[in-house]
């Protein structure tokens, strides 16, 4: 039914899905300049160490610490903890510190805890794992957790105290764009990585959510960003590893160094490639959550939904490829989009409005509400059930072509912009 007119593939589970537009369609493909990639990586981080971005190298600074917090991402993250990790701890073993006073954090923020198997791909070093302590944080064990402060808009901050009472802190991370903190990594691996879920539900109610500054790509007026640098600041002194990857997860980027400055040197890298001009927008889009990890549920498939809209006419139609094998995400995230199904848009929203504190997972069905409002969304997965599907909210497919041929039907233009990768790549409307 449809033929090839030279489109590419669209990033879906650990795979892609092939993409043939009809005759007399023309494909706008939008990604990311090509990046220049490092050519040995191992070699590019030793020099970021001993390079490093605001403050001393990392041998120095551990001869002064006896114990180290290392904050590592969770899996919705392809961060390179292989390379990163047994780097960072042969330093620290090497500068005096016992094995027995390195912890290797998961910042899983509210997400689950990454256990078993699992956790070993996500190390990406078994030697790693097996010299030193890998723990999770969990975010709802109050008394694993310790005050710091409060911030000027009001959030009680407490952070695991594992992060917190450590000599030397590090977070490492991956700098992407990031629909609600502008990009990620740096600054938000803390907060809300290691977090208390009573902090991260106080700075991630309606009133940050629906905030116009909240946004992708944004930190000007950012009330995210902002909160998570004054949390910084209560901390005190906070160093960061941070990369780059490119569309095939190869480092083209990572630095070391004094955690504001180095992310910020990181995300200035990252801007080059992420932020795509496009001169006109469409009626109809066809895009990704940027195949595994992220793709895993539905709760993560909202980013390539959000990300996308930047060049998406208002009333157009917008098709997401999630393959969603975890399903929609938590029950709390279940349980917001039920109420969302039960009593619309205005019945969420003036509910949702009506706490001081979010609850959990609710603020990616605020911010899905952003598409909703304005556009018509469709997507295809092959790991949700029917009742799940009933749950998302928006009109589901389990056929990928005809998928296809109801959103250009349904945008009824000729043209189509193809984003395969997802929230990796944000377009935006010189106009």
């Amino acid at each position: 039914m449809l033929c090839l007119n030279q489109a590419p593939s669209i990033l879906f589970g650990y795979g892609s899905l092939p993409l043939a537009l009809p005759e007399g369609y023309k494909g706008r493909v939008i990604e990311k300049p090509e990046m220049a990639l490092l050519s040995d990586p191992g070699q590019a981080f030793g020099v970021a160490l001993d390079e490093p971005v605001g403050c001393g190298r990392l041998s120095d600074l551990a001869k002064a610490a006896k114990s180290v917090c290392i904050l590592i991402c969770d899996i919705t993250r392809p961060v390179p903890n292989g390379l990163i990790l047994p780097r960072l701890i042969e330093t620290l073993l090497a500068s005096g510190i016992e094995a027995c006073d390195i912890v290797v954090l998961v910042a899983t923020g509210l997400h689950r805890p990454n256990l078993g198997e699992e956790l070993r791909r996500l190390v990406g070093s078994d030697w790693a794992l097996n010299t030193v302590r890998v723990e999770n944080h969990m975010a709802h064990d109050e008394a694993a957790h310790v005050q710091i402060g409060v911030t000027t808009r009001g959030t009680c901050v407490k952070l695991d105290r594992r992060f917190v009472e450590a000599d030397l802190k590090i977070a490492t991370g991956l700098v992407e764009p990031h629909f609600m903190a502008g990009y990620s990594g740096g600054r938000k691996v803390i907060s809300p990585g290691v977090a208390y879920a009573e902090t991260i539900e106080t700075f991630h109610n309606t009133r940050f959510m629906e905030d116009p500054a909240a946004r992708n790509c944004n930190f000007e007026g950012n009330p995210l960003h902002e909160e998570q640098l004054e949390i910084v600041r209560m901390l005190g002194t906070v160093y960061s590893v941070n990369t780059c990857l490119d569309a095939e997860r190869r480092l083209a980027f990572i630095n070391f160094g004094e955690i504001v400055e180095s992310h910020l040197k990181a995300v200035a890298f990252m801007r080059q490639s992420a932020e795509v001009p496009v001169e006109q927008r469409y009626r109809s889009v066809i895009t990704s959550c940027a195949g595994y990890p992220l793709d895993l549920t539905f709760y993560q498939t909202t980013k390539g939904i959000i990300g996308a809209l930047g060049v998406l006419e208002k009333g157009g139609s917008l098709l997401i490829a999630s393959e969603c094998a975890e399903g929609l995400g938590s029950p709390e995230f279940c349980a917001a989009q039920g109420l969302l199904v039960e009593k619309g848009i205005e019945g969420f929203l003036k509910e949702a409005r009506s706490r001081s504190l979010a609850r959990m997972d609710e603020w990616t069905t605020v911010k899905l509400i952003q598409a909703l409002r304005d556009y018509r969304v469709h997507l295809y997965s092959t790991g949700l059930d029917e009742s799940q599907r009933r749950l998302t909210g928006i009109t589901c497919h389990t056929d990928w072509n005809e998928a296809v041929s109801s959103v250009l039907a349904e945008g009824n233009s000729s043209d189509v912009a193809i984003i395969p990768e997802g929230p990796y790549v944000i377009p935006f409307c010189t106009d």
